[in-house]
């Protein structure tokens, strides 16, 4: 045994990191993002759409016709739920007014606050991603004690 620190394997910097939605309606999804969340467009194909909040930091998002031939055959498929995306706000209140009474987006989780630490609701995008947008609060004592503090 040696008092020598472990040595931690490395890993490559990222250049970037985002999500690229399979949807089957890219022109609807590029509305979606933009009209309510402020994402800007990039990069425009009818098959393939980057979009970026242009404030800091920069958060990106992309969206792919499912059927692209370069998504590998087999897994040509369209988005069908299971995928929430997170938007965390300073005002969830303020944002539900926004997006559920003023626009219209279908809610699928009503306005709550949760013991873990969030008050917040779901509205549903198109090709059933959902959005969690999300004020983080002060948890309850039985989940504060599970947060790591990393």
């Amino acid at each position: 045994m040696t008092n020598e620190p472990e040595t931690v394997p490395t890993t490559t910097t990222l250049g970037g990191f985002y999500p690229v939605l399979a949807t089957r309606d890219v022109a609807a999804s590029r509305d979606f993002y933009t009209r309510h969340f402020g994402f800007e467009v990039t990069f425009a194909a009818d098959w393939y759409v980057s979009l970026r909040r242009p404030d800091a930091p920069h958060y990106e998002l992309a969206l792919l016709d499912h059927a692209h031939p370069t998504v590998p055959e087999g897994h040509r498929v369209a988005l069908r739920g299971g995928l929430l995306l997170n938007f965390e706000v300073g005002d969830v209140d303020r944002e539900h007014q926004r997006l559920v009474a003023e626009a219209g987006l279908t809610e699928v989780l009503p306005l709550r606050t949760e013991e873990f630490g969030q008050r917040h609701f779901i509205v549903a995008a198109p090709d059933g991603v959902l959005i969690d947008v999300i004020t983080v609060v002060p948890p309850s004592e039985e989940y504060a004690a599970r947060y790591t503090g990393v």
